[in-house]
C-alpha cells in the first residue's frame, strides 16, 4: 500500500509540474524580453545624447513638436490597451519594432554614405554613429525573435481582427528635406524608440504577471 501511496503522490506532482511547466517557461520568456528591452533602452538613450551631439551640435537639445510620418502612435487608450489580447498585444510591437529597425537601418545608411563623402574630399571624420545604430539594430532583431517565439507559444485568437500593424502616425505633406531636416529625423527616430521602449518594457511586465496569475491557477487546479 506504501508504494501505491508514493506512486499517486508522484503522479500528482508530475501533473503539476506538466500543466505549470508552458506558464512557467512563457513567464521567463516575458522576463527575458522585459529586460532585453531595458537595456536597449539604455543603449537608445546613450545614443541619442551623442547623435544629438555630433548631428545637431547640442547633446540638450529637445523638440518635441518635431514629429516623424510612419513611426508608430506612442498613445494608447488605456482601457483599449487592457482589452487586447496577448496575442494581439505581441503581435502590434512585432511591426512595431520591425517599423523602428525599418527607419533605423534607413539612417544608418545614410551616415555611412555621408562618412564615406566626406572622406572622398580628404576630411577627417570619426563617425561611430552607424556602428552604434547597428548595435542598436541587433537588439531589435533579438526581440522581434523573442516576439515571434512568444507568439507561438500561445493561441491566436479567432474572433476579434487583427489590429492594424504599426499604427502609425498619418503623413504630412512636407516640402524638401534640408540638411537640419534630415538630422533631425534622426533625433525624433531615436526620441520616439525611447518612449516606445519604456511601453514595451511595460506589456512585458503585464504579460509576464498575467502569466503567473495563470501559473497558480493551474497548480491549484492540479491539486
Amino acid at each position: 500500500m506504501a508504494v501505491w501511496r508514493q506512486t499517486v503522490v508522484l503522479c500528482c506532482v508530475l501533473n503539476c509540474l506538466v500543466s505549470s511547466a508552458p506558464s512557467l517557461v512563457l513567464k521567463n520568456k516575458y522576463n527575458n524580453s522585459f529586460h532585453l528591452t531595458r537595456s536597449t533602452r539604455t543603449r537608445v538613450q546613450q545614443l541619442e545624447k551623442k547623435y544629438k551631439e555630433q548631428q545637431l551640435g547640442d547633446r540638450h537639445f529637445e523638440d518635441r513638436s518635431q514629429q516623424l510620418e510612419g513611426l508608430p502612435l506612442l498613445s494608447t487608450d488605456f482601457y483599449v490597451w487592457l482589452k487586447l489580447s496577448d496575442w494581439e498585444r505581441l503581435h502590434a510591437a512585432l511591426w512595431d519594432i520591425k517599423n523602428y529597425w525599418d527607419m533605423l537601418d534607413k539612417k544608418r545608411k545614410q551616415l555611412e554614405e555621408e562618412g564615406e563623402e566626406a572622406q572622398v574630399v580628404g576630411a577627417v571624420v570619426r563617425n561611430t554613429l552607424p556602428q552604434a545604430i547597428k548595435h542598436i539594430q541587433l537588439d531589435l532583431q533579438d526581440l522581434m525573435r523573442q516576439l515571434s517565439s512568444q507568439m507561438r507559444d500561445i493561441q491566436r485568437p479567432q474572433i476579434k481582427p487583427l489590429p492594424t500593424p504599426g499604427n502609425a502616425a498619418p503623413t504630412r505633406n512636407t516640402g524638401p528635406k534640408t540638411v537640419w531636416s534630415s538630422r533631425v529625423e534622426g533625433y525624433v527616430i531615436l526620441r520616439d524608440l525611447d518612449l516606445y521602449l519604456t511601453k514595451l518594457a511595460r506589456d512585458f511586465l503585464l504579460l509576464a504577471s498575467k502569466t503567473h496569475v495563470t501559473q497558480h491557477r493551474e497548480e491549484k487546479r492540479a491539486h
